[in-house]
């Protein structure tokens, strides 16, 4: 099963996250399927870009977004709105 997830990257208490598609029984940094976003929550608002195509293909091909991601296809989709 697909999952649309956050991985994360950047520093210790630095935190940097790419939102990706992966297979849920991989680890949180381990093998993904395809990149399709950022998320900077260090910054002041923080930053998120993602890719809106990709996210809706990949969703009709079945993949799942985690709870964190949903929050922020919506913060993206109300500040595009």
């Amino acid at each position: 099963m697909l999952k649309i997830r956050l991985q994360r990257q950047g520093k210790k208490k630095a935190p940097f996250y790419h939102v990706v598609v992966a297979d849920s029984r991989s680890p949180r940094d381990g093998k993904i399927v395809e990149k399709i976003g950022t998320y900077d929550p260090m910054t002041n608002p923080a930053t998120i870009n993602i890719d809106s195509e990709k996210v809706d293909t990949w969703i009709k091909n079945g993949a799942k977004p985690t709870d964190s991601v949903k929050n922020l296809i919506e913060r993206v989709n109300k500040k595009n709105a």
